[in-house]
């Protein structure tokens, strides 16, 4: 494969802008598809070329890669059109552009530190020019340690290329050498010292060359007058790609399974087995139910209400507010509740919106606040449980604020994604990760219960029955087998 062009990318680009999201793939992996373009800065001095280490920052862990093409921009571009965009870039070449995830905190979003580091944005070896090749029929890809970790093609971007320069050029004018980083494919993971990532973009029988990056460690610690390396579960996920590759133990699932075990049991014998683990205020009190001949199983999803006040409703009450987001974004099996300070003074749900739930999937809504238009939402096939019916729209009492943050529910704190199990004697919060074991001890209690109660039935004492006495428990044991 050859060269189609000597040309070298720049040394120092007066600008190196990179784009967060564009290939499907990437999009799929990260659970998002962005609906505009959004971009971050990286200074000039993160520019460095084929050869050239990447130093791992002292005390860091999670150094990652993203292979990636970069634009050269060969005219000056200002309020150019998507359809002339690709007529601004000089060529195209390989670019890596790393980032360190345990820096991710400390720019607010800017990536400055994370991904502005000395050396993080290799270009090279040679440039592609933008005359010579289909934008559309691009291929990257990038090896670690000679493994192949990522390919993919510009044949189904989000964004095409001439898009991003025209969008650009909108409010910043684009200038002969510089960079724009198109972003990366999936297969984007962390690389340790010692490594060695290649980058290569080709174009039929041209190709960019392979642009060689060794990784190294770095030896100056970070000043404490700075801030500091910190990541989390969260960042390792991010960085690495997904939880296996990170070494973490695999995202909770609510199961059929773990649904039948559910449905099998009462809230009561549920609640019996969360206090004996020291879980004593996980039931969302005070509430009643549309439906108490219907089980409630889900995940939450969460939405909070903040006080009425005229100047917020006015900011967050009216259009696509928080509570129509929280509704029109629930999935199958999503349990909405809501925060709204046992206030039952106006409705904090009515039937149009509670019928969208029901219609998005959703498996149960739960408020410690009022429901208008009850009736109608009692017809409905999925449980609501409210602290009583009003007939005034949320505004007489409440601003919808956020969604899908830690709240306050009828006196239980419910996160995102807490199992919530309801039925007509209440409904109980269980933290994930001890869905399955107090599901396994509440059947295991209720067939104790089953075996107690045809003993009593047959006219025995309660005395030493009810709790068993060891004699008791061998009759048991043989009941059961």
């Amino acid at each position: 494969m050859s060269s189609a062009s000597s040309t070298s990318p720049p040394e120092r680009p007066g600008k190196v802008i990179a784009l967060h999201v564009n290939y499907p793939s990437r999009a799929a992996q990260r659970g998002r598809t962005p609906a505009k373009p959004s971009y971050f800065l990286k200074p000039a001095t993160s520019v460095s070329v084929s050869g050239t280490p990447v130093e791992r920052p002292a005390g860091t862990e999670l150094l990652a890669f993203e292979g990636e093409i970069a634009l050269v921009i060969g005219e000056k571009a200002r309020r150019v059109e998507p359809a002339k965009g690709w007529a601004y870039v000089h060529g195209v070449t390989a670019a890596n552009d790393f980032g360190v995830y345990d820096l991710r905190h400390a720019d607010g979003g800017s990536n400055l530190r994370s991904k502005g580091g000395d050396g993080f944005t290799p270009l090279g070896p040679a440039v592609l020019p933008a005359a010579e090749i289909d934008p559309a029929q691009l291929r990257i890809r990038t090896w670690v340690n000679g493994e192949l970790v990522q390919d993919d093609t510009t044949e189904d971007l989000i964004f095409p290329f001439g898009t991003l320069v025209a969008d650009l050029s909108q409010l910043i004018t684009l200038e002969p050498g510089d960079i724009i980083l198109t972003g990366t494919p999936a297969g984007s993971s962390v690389v340790q010292p010692g490594d060695t990532v290649e980058v290569e973009v080709t174009s039929g029988n041209h190709s960019t060359g392979k642009l060689v990056t060794p990784i190294t460690e770095g030896t100056v610690p970070l000043g404490s007058f700075g801030a500091q390396p910190k990541v989390d579960d969260a960042q390792r996920e991010q960085a690495y790609g997904d939880r296996e590759s990170a070494g973490l133990p695999p995202e909770f699932v609510l199961t059929d399974e773990l649904k039948a075990k559910l449905t099998s049991v009462g809230t009561a014998t549920l609640s019996a087995q969360l206090r004996k683990n020291g879980y004593n205020h996980v039931s969302i009190d005070g509430l009643a139910t549309t439906r108490p001949d219907a089980k409630l199983i889900g995940r939450a999803r969460t939405l909070r209400y903040v006080p009425f006040r005229e100047d917020l409703f006015k900011s967050h009450g009216g259009g696509f507010n928080a509570q129509k987001r929280a509704i029109d974004t629930l999935n199958p099996g999503d349990v909405l509740v809501m925060e709204a300070r046992r206030e039952t003074g106006t409705g904090t749900i009515g039937d149009i919106l509670a019928l969208r739930a029901q219609v998005r999937g959703a498996a149960g809504i739960v408020t410690d606040g009022g429901v208008r238009d009850l009736n109608a939402v009692a017809a409905l096939d999925i449980p609501t449980y409210h602290a009583g019916p009003h007939p005034a729209v949320l505004g007489r009492r409440h601003v919808p604020w956020d969604t899908d943050v830690t709240i306050a529910c009828g006196g239980a704190t419910v996160q995102p994604g807490d199992v919530i199990v309801g039925d007509g004697d209440g409904v109980l919060v269980i933290p994930p990760h001890l869905v399955e074991q107090i599901a396994d001890a509440a059947i295991e209690q209720e067939r104790q219960e089953t075996f107690i109660a045809e003993q009593v039935a047959a006219g025995e004492s309660v005395d030493g029955l009810y709790p068993m006495n060891d004699h008791w428990k061998a009759r048991y044991e043989q009941w059961r087998r």
